[in-house]
C-alpha cells in the first residue's frame, strides 16, 4: 500500500511541472465533502488536492508558476469548505448537504464574485487603488452604522416603554444585520461578526415578534451584549457609553449601549428611569 500510494504521488507530480507540494488543514466530515474539496481544488495539469477525512488534512500539489496555496484555498472555500485561511460564503455553506456541515471557525471570507487565479487578476487586486479601497471601507463603516443606529432606535424604545415600537424598530434591526456583508468587514470585526451574528439575528427576530415589554427587555439584555462585543471593534463615529444597572435581570445586573452619558434605562423606563452608571467609554 504505501509503495502505492508512494507511486501515485510521484505520478501526480510527474505530470505537474515545477511542482510544490503542501499540507493544510481543511474543514469537512465525510466522503461527499472529500469528492467536492478535491474537485474543486484540482486543476488539471495546474493543481491536485488529495484530502483526508479523519485528518481533515489535505496535500496540495501545484505549479508554482501558474497558481498558489491561497488561489486553490479560495476556490475550496467558495465550493463551501473552510481552511484555516480562508472562510467559505454563508450561503453556500449553508446549501452543503446536511451531513457535510461541520463545525465553523472564524477566518477571512472569501468573495463570491472571484473571478479566476490568474497572475493578472491576482495583480490588480493587490494594486487596487486607493480610492477603490475607501469606497470598500466606507461601505462596511455605513452598513454597521445602520446595525447600531436601529439598536440605539430600539433601546429607546424600550425607555419609552413601547412595545409597539419596539417592535417594528427590531424587524429594522434585523434587515440592517443581514444588509452586513461579512466578506468586506475588516479580519477584526469579521472574526467578532461570525461569533456574535448568530445571537445578534435572533435577539432582533425575538424582539420583532412579540410586543410583551417584560419579554422584550429580558431578550435586550442578551442581544445588548453581542452588541457590546461587535462596537468594541468595528468603533462607531461618536463616544459609546456602555451602561449598567444593578436592579435588572431579576437582580442580576443587565448592560446597554447607550449614546448619552446620561442614564435612561431601557429595563425600566420612566418606573426607575435613572437606575443605573457608565461603566465604560468606547471610543
Amino acid at each position: 500500500m504505501a509503495i502505492i500510494l508512494l507511486l501515485s504521488v510521484t505520478s501526480a507530480n510527474a505530470q505537474i511541472k515545477n511542482s510544490k507540494t503542501e499540507t493544510v488543514k481543511i474543514y469537512g466530515n465525510c466522503d461527499m465533502c472529500k469528492s467536492k474539496i478535491e474537485t474543486s481544488g484540482t486543476l488539471k495539469k495546474t493543481a491536485k488536492v488529495e484530502w483526508n477525512k479523519d485528518s481533515k488534512m489535505a496535500t496540495l500539489t501545484y505549479d508554482s508558476t501558474k497558481t498558489s496555496q491561497d488561489e486553490i484555498l479560495k476556490r475550496i472555500a467558495l465550493a463551501g469548505y473552510d481552511s484555516d485561511k480562508f472562510l467559505a460564503p454563508d450561503a453556500t455553506y449553508d446549501a452543503l448537504h446536511g451531513c457535510c456541515q461541520y463545525e465553523r471557525e472564524a477566518k477571512l471570507a472569501v468573495s463570491t464574485e472571484m473571478k479566476s487565479e490568474t497572475a493578472t487578476t491576482e495583480n490588480h487586486v493587490n494594486h487596487a487603488n486607493h480610492s477603490d479601497t475607501s469606497a470598500a471601507k466606507q461601505q462596511v463603516d455605513t452598513k454597521l452604522k445602520v446595525v447600531f443606529d436601529t439598536y440605539f432606535l430600539l433601546k429607546d424604545a424600550l425607555v419609552k416603554t413601547d412595545g409597539k415600537a419596539a417592535a417594528t424598530v427590531a424587524k429594522e434591526v434585523l434587515t440592517a444585520l443581514n444588509a452586513v456583508k461579512m466578506e468586506e468587514l475588516a479580519m477584526d470585526v469579521h472574526m467578532i461578526w461570525m461569533k456574535e451574528m448568530k445571537s445578534l439575528m435572533a435577539g432582533a427576530k425575538n424582539i420583532s415578534e412579540t410586543q410583551d415589554i417584560k419579554r422584550q427587555r429580558e431578550i435586550f439584555i442578551p442581544l445588548s451584549k453581542s452588541m457590546y462585543e461587535l462596537i468594541k471593534v468595528a468603533k462607531y463615529e461618536t463616544p459609546v457609553y456602555l451602561q449598567f444597572c444593578p436592579m435588572a435581570n431579576d437582580g442580576k445586573g443587565a448592560n446597554w449601549l447607550s449614546k448619552e452619558n446620561e442614564v435612561k434605562n431601557p429595563y425600566y423606563g420612566s418606573q426607575m428611569m435613572t437606575c443605573g452608571k457608565t461603566v465604560e467609554t468606547i471610543q
